[in-house]
């Protein structure tokens, strides 16, 4: 099958297994090229392990800590006919380098809100560890379904009133405007609902009572916060309340259970989930550009590197006075926005190439998919069908 990039606003349709898999490959080489990490976590569980931040970390753990990982994601294989998702070769790739490093990888593919994956989790732990130090949660769904059978879908709203701002059409690659409208109570309580730290919180209390967590395990969750300007959409939105309940169940955590919990909150990056939200997407593409202007745009493998061995593994955690820990501070500083808003105010379809990234932000999209990586064939007849080794067990 010749496999080309089908994009539908703000996704891609099909994947590249090559593209995919020379993705994983860099990201393993730039972390094979830091400092080896003596006190990093030994056996790491990834819950949301195949795609972005997650895989990151799981890239991270093994590679730069020598971590056995067990991940979990929810992805869809080839059938023959259309190609698996991204995070299937992501992780079908991320085995087969792990095994040819001799570092355990396994991973389990289904719902990670549901009691059937969590008792899987536990067995597996129990049979090939024993006990985990290290519980990474970095899931990203759109919805979820309850332990009573209740379906709840996550929003992109606010939460006061309708907010208008310019907003970048992928489509068209043009500015122009987009308004948000406010979300209803049950929207919002939907949002908190997948997005928030209920499931986190399951999560623990299930790996503790099963026995299967350290003495000295660590968790830690991923949110984000970003600047003003994308407060009304983001922070104070629908997402920012269901991130907060995220930031409060790390406390409720810590307090209730025998783990050291955080939240690290990360750089604005693309991502199939941020690439989604109206206004956010400009925002990115401007501060692309003013962050590789300053030389200190970092991607996902870049700033899951730094948060491993600058904020959770050099002698001591490093938070902030909310007990966050805030990787976000090279987006957030001051020499950044304050030339971010400068572009803000000044950017038009028509000098869009003098203010933004746009071309940064494509690559990043399509290499989220295995698209654009100039060393892979893209007329190559390929086998759509790959398997993932610990799956076939």
């Amino acid at each position: 099958m010749i496999i080309e990039p089908k994009v539908r606003e703000y996704i891609c349709t099909t994947a590249h297994p090559k593209g995919c898999e020379e993705s994983v490959r860099r990201q393993i080489a730039y972390v094979k090229s830091q400092k080896k990490m003596e006190n990093g976590p030994k056996r790491v569980l990834i819950i949301g392990a195949s795609t972005g931040y997650g895989l990151a970390s799981r890239i991270t753990a093994s590679f730069g800590c020598g971590a056995a990982t067990l991940g979990i994601m929810f992805e869809r294989p080839s059938n023959g006919k259309r190609t698996a998702t991204a995070g299937w070769y992501n992780t079908a790739a991320f085995e087969k380098f792990a095994k040819e490093e001799g570092l355990y990888a396994k991973s389990l593919n289904g719902d990670a809100f549901s009691a059937e994956m969590k008792e899987k989790v536990i067995e597996t732990i129990k049979n090939d560890w024993g006990k985990a130090d290290m519980v990474i949660y970095s899931l990203a769904a759109p919805r979820r379904t309850d332990k009573d059978g209740t379906v709840y879908t996550s929003s992109l709203k606010t939460t006061g009133d309708a907010f208008t701002e310019k907003s970048l059409d992928l489509k068209n690659n043009t500015v122009g405007e987009k308004t948000i409208e406010p979300a209803t109570e049950e929207e919002l309580k939907g949002t908190i609902k997948v997005m928030g730290g209920e499931d986190w919180e399951d999560w623990i209390h299930a790996l503790t009572e099963a026995d299967v967590l350290t003495e000295d395990a660590v968790t830690i969750a991923y949110s984000y916060i970003g600047p003003e300007l994308t407060y009304p959409i983001y922070y104070n939105g629908t997402i920012g309340n269901a991130k907060k309940h995220l930031t409060e169940s790390a406390k409720r955590i810590g307090k209730n259970y025998p783990v050291q919990a955080y939240v690290s909150v990360n750089k604005g990056l693309v991502t199939q989930a941020s690439a989604a939200i109206p206004i956010v997407p400009l925002y990115f593409t401007i501060l692309y550009k003013v962050m590789k202007e300053q030389n200190v745009h970092e991607g996902c493998i870049e700033q899951i590197a730094r948060l491993f061995e600058d904020r959770l593994y050099n002698g001591s955690v490093k938070t902030d006075e909310e007990g966050m820990i805030r990787i976000d501070d090279w987006e957030l500083d001051e020499k950044v926005q304050s030339e971010v808003r400068k572009a803000w105010k000044e950017v038009t379809t028509e000098n869009m190439k003098q203010y933004c990234d746009i071309d940064g932000y494509w690559d990043d999209f399509y290499h989220m998919f295995g698209f654009n990586y100039d060393n892979v064939d893209y007329q190559e007849d390929v086998d759509p069908m790959v398997e993932i080794p610990s799956l076939q067990a």
